[in-house]
């Protein structure tokens, strides 16, 4: 579509609350309204009349008196998303039950809009695990989810995900020939294991949910660490693990979803 297409088909009113719901999801502590208006280089006038439908449609709050944060609806309404949400309820059993026997906390991470994101999380039995927060995105070229996702699509379909991810700045120097390998490798064992690029002394242990056409739908996830005095299987052993729970998800929802792109 041409920007003179475009510019025809605008909706001012829809483009201001969309900047306004993205402009909060950054934040943490919400934005006054001449706060949002400076930010958006706006008037504080513009904004009036659309925060205040924003409100009363329950995506939007106010907090402390005059500070604007957004709700949780938005959250819920992703929830609602058929597939994801049968995915994810075929998958909590499972990964609950990854988790009492590995005594490691894991999460389940699909592609969307350029970047891996977290759908379901289940936490560590004992006092110790790393936990990632549902609806986090994560990096594509630097976690375990992110190879995997990769790694257990076409070169085609994989081409387009990197595209979408690197958005306008193009190639940044990270899909390198090695890089290439490290993926061929991935999809050759069937799983991904590397050091977390976030956290010291993390193993991230990641492996597919293939869909019935053999592509990954999600990526299974252990953020590994070695526990000291508590009875627990070893890294080898927990990749074992964590392999036949995406060969028991994949099964059981494999017949029900169609990778996409």
């Amino acid at each position: 579509m041409t920007d003179e297409e475009n510019d025809r088909y605008r909706a001012p009113a829809l483009d201001k609350g969309l900047d306004i719901l993205e402009l909060l999801a950054g934040v943490d502590g919400g934005l006054t309204q001449a706060e949002i208006a400076k930010r958006l280089e706006r008037s504080p006038n513009e904004f009036y009349r659309m925060l205040d439908r924003l409100v009363k449609r329950g995506y939007v709050t106010k907090i402390d008196g005059d500070r604007f944060s957004l709700t949780l609806k938005l959250f819920g309404l992703a929830q609602l998303h058929a597939p994801v949400r049968r995915l994810v309820s075929f998958a909590i059993p499972l990964m609950r039950e990854l988790a009492e026997i590995s005594r490691q906390a894991n999460q389940l991470v699909v592609f969307d809009r350029g970047n891996p994101v977290v759908i379901a999380q289940q936490e560590a039995p004992g006092y110790w695990g790393i936990s990632i927060r549902v609806g986090s995105r994560i990096g594509l070229f630097d976690t375990g989810s992110g190879h995997v996702l990769l790694a257990f699509r076409s070169p085609e379909e994989r081409e387009r995900m990197i595209a979408e991810n690197l958005g306008s700045s193009g190639d940044d120097g990270r899909v390198t020939p090695e890089f290439l390998a490290r993926l061929d490798l991935i999809r050759s064992r069937g799983y991904e294991m590397m050091p977390s690029a976030q956290t010291a002394g993390v193993i991230n242990l990641s492996a597919p949910v293939l869909g019935a056409d053999g592509k990954a739908i999600a990526a299974l996830t252990v953020p590994y660490i070695t526990l000291i005095n508590t009875p627990a299987p070893d890294i080898s052993s927990t990749i074992q693990l964590i392999v036949d729970t995406t060969r028991t998800l994949s099964e059981m929802a494999g017949a029900g979803f169609k990778s996409e792109t």
